[in-house]
């Protein structure tokens, strides 16, 4: 994969659009075909790769768009998987109380956000992203990212103990399986010369922010945390490592840790730096941390200098939430902090997260999602002319 210096890309998803939304529904009813629904999400990734290239970025998605969310649908692709809503949820969580302090600490109605379940032995029917990965190779000649939900999240927010236990009797019997599948995917993925992979984990965060006994902000975080928020980060290190296991240097790794991306109202969403995370960080074997900066939610970025050397940051420069856009100047400052810690050639361009991370509520309209992605490609053409 050769990049120019600091190359822009995306993080995932990119808003769909009403007629996606629409296929999106009737899919999930029953009212259309696999096949009919794969017709319009086709021209739908193509008008998000016209965006991605219009926006001038280097490595380019394909914006999630036969994606419900960014994790859920994988229920489309694994047996033993039941896709709930958070309304529905509420009749089989142990904890009653804390997930309805839960819903009401989300900006958002409990019947809009979906969460997969596991209900069965898990088995990968068909490729998570694979095909979508060949669909967009097809018409693209530029690098492409492929996006996967985390082992850790997906571990975390599947297990509900009145559900799963009977095939699953904790989080870590299912984690081995969810290493699974997961590591099939990167491997086919890699045999089939896909070179960059991000895993997202934006529930690290709750983790190590929130900790095990606070009203949670995002969907997933109340769901199965038992242990400590240090047992909890060791799981999610351990797993993330086996899955990435033995492709160092054969493909791009990367790991997209947030802090909620359903809502343009910044006093639901997580606030805090990421020094508690950075020991943790520091012993996953990824190439690449997508880390979000655009934001003061996030702290410093002098926190960054702790990493190991070798280690990639793909760095957030502008806020996918907000319709006001920032200016190159911005993104240059950002970076400028960040040059103390790595080399030019060790950073990427992005934004802080998706901008339709959950197909029903995006966080912004395409035309903005353009120009904010536009304003990281000016900045990286002025950080290229002086560090060439």
């Amino acid at each position: 994969m050769t990049l120019p210096l600091f190359p822009v890309t995306g993080v995932g998803s990119l808003p769909r659009s009403k007629s996606v939304l629409r296929a999106l529904r009737q899919k999930q009813k029953g009212e259309i075909t696999p096949d009919e629904f794969d017709r319009i999400a086709a021209e739908a990734v193509l008008a998000a790769l016209r965006l991605q290239d219009e926006a001038g970025l280097d490595i380019v998605s394909d914006g999630e768009q036969r994606r419900d969310n960014f994790y859920s649908f994988i229920a489309e692709r694994v047996a033993g998987i039941r896709l709930l809503t958070l309304a529905e949820m509420l009749d089989y969580v142990d904890d009653k109380a804390a997930f309805e302090r839960l819903l009401n600490a989300l900006d958002v109605p409990a019947f809009a956000l979906k969460n997969p379940v596991v209900v069965s032995r898990l088995a990968r029917q068909q490729p998570l992203a694979l095909n979508d990965y060949l669909f967009l190779r097809q018409h693209t000649d530029k690098p492409i990212k492929v996006t996967l939900p985390g082992p850790y999240l997906l571990t975390r927010s599947m297990w509900v103990k009145s559900l799963s236990a009977e095939f699953y009797p904790d989080k870590e019997s299912l984690g081995n399986d969810v290493v699974q599948v997961l590591r099939e995917e990167l491997l086919a993925l890699g045999a089939a010369g896909c070179t960059f992979v991000q895993f997202d984990e934006p529930v690290l965060t709750e983790v190590a922010l929130a900790g095990p006994h606070e009203t949670h902000t995002f969907m997933c975080a109340a769901l199965s945390q038992k242990n400590s928020p240090a047992e909890e980060l060791e799981f999610a290190v351990d797993l993330l490592n086996r899955v990435v296991a033995g492709t160092h240097g054969q493909i791009k790794t990367a790991l997209h840790v947030c802090r909620g991306n359903w809502s343009q109202r910044e006093d639901v969403l997580l606030r805090g730096a990421y020094d508690p995370l950075v020991p943790y960080f520091s012993r996953m074997a990824v190439d690449q941390f997508v880390l979000e900066y655009a934001t003061d939610r996030a702290g410093s970025i002098d926190v960054l200098a702790d990493l190991p050397a070798d280690k990639e940051i793909g760095l957030g420069v502008i806020d996918p939430r907000t319709t006001t856009v920032e200016s190159p100047e911005f993104v240059i400052s950002q970076v400028r902090a960040l040059l103390k810690y790595r080399r030019p050639e060790q950073i990427f361009l992005n934004p802080d997260c998706g901008f339709g991370t959950f197909a029903d509520r995006p966080v912004n309209t395409s035309e903005i999602a353009q120009q904010k992605l536009s304003v990281i490609r000016q900045a990286a053409s002025q950080l290229r002319a002086e560090y060439a």
